[in-house]
């Protein structure tokens, strides 16, 4: 369903912060985010459960109310390296695995409850339809999180990210002395939107972190139905 052209749902940026750690290995990135992790949650979380907690540092007391997480592809590197086990498959790796979610392992590690938690993952315009469940949302304010950790056999058959990356967004609803962008979603009219459809699945995933990553603002098309306008300040 087209959105109605009256709907412009925004929010003010009050926190961002982004770890693009593109090919970096999985035992350099256990190593550079040990640091104010437990030795058992650094062992044990996955490498985008890692990821995500680190750039949820700064954020950490903002997620009991809502929490927006994205991912295409989750922890398909963990379960790659736990596939390449068997025979002889390793009991650690099967329990990396089967965690949950990354945004949830981090909250679980520091016990910490949530009123409201949406999931998003894969599928076409990922990052418009993650923009807008998080812009739309009536929590105030709303932690909007995601990102990929780097597959490895995986990225070759594209079921994996070719590119370990992830970002952490508060987002409130009055612009403050916090304030660093402001976002806002427009619905496209019909020709807009046509020309839109030309780049199948609308804006990747990755390119709204490179986006956030680089603090670049944009005005244009992040799919079919929705101009994206990000203004940093």
């Amino acid at each position: 369903m087209r959105p109605s052209s009256s709907a412009m749902p925004e929010a003010y940026v009050s926190y961002a912060c982004t770890d693009d750690a593109g090919g970096e290995d999985p035992a350099a990135t256990r190593a550079r985010l040990r640091a104010g992790l437990s030795p058992g949650f650094s062992r044990r979380a996955t490498v985008l459960g890692l990821l995500i907690g680190g750039v949820l540092r700064g954020a950490m007391e903002q997620c009991g109310g809502t929490t927006v997480y994205a991912s295409a592809f989750g922890e398909t590197r963990t379960l790659a390296d736990f596939l390449d086990t068997f025979p002889h498959e390793s009991p650690t790796l099967f329990q990396t695995s089967v965690h949950p979610s990354a945004v949830q392992q981090v909250m679980i590690e520091r016990k910490l409850p949530i009123r409201e938690y949406v999931p998003l993952a894969g599928g076409p315009c990922l990052a418009a339809r993650a923009l807008a469940a998080a812009l739309l949302s009536p929590g105030d304010p709303v932690v909007f999180c995601g990102g990929e950790e780097r597959g490895s056999w995986m990225a070759d058959m594209g079921i994996a990210s070719d590119r370990s990356f992830a970002f952490a967004l508060v987002l409130r609803k009055d612009r403050d002395a916090s304030t660093l962008a402001r976002l806002r979603l427009e619905a496209l009219d019909r020709d807009e939107g046509a020309q839109a459809d030309g780049a199948p699945g609308g804006m990747a995933f990755p390119a709204w972190f490179d986006l956030l990553h680089a603090r670049r603002s944009y005005d244009g098309p992040v799919s079919a139905e929705w101009r994206l306008g990000l203004e940093w300040m």
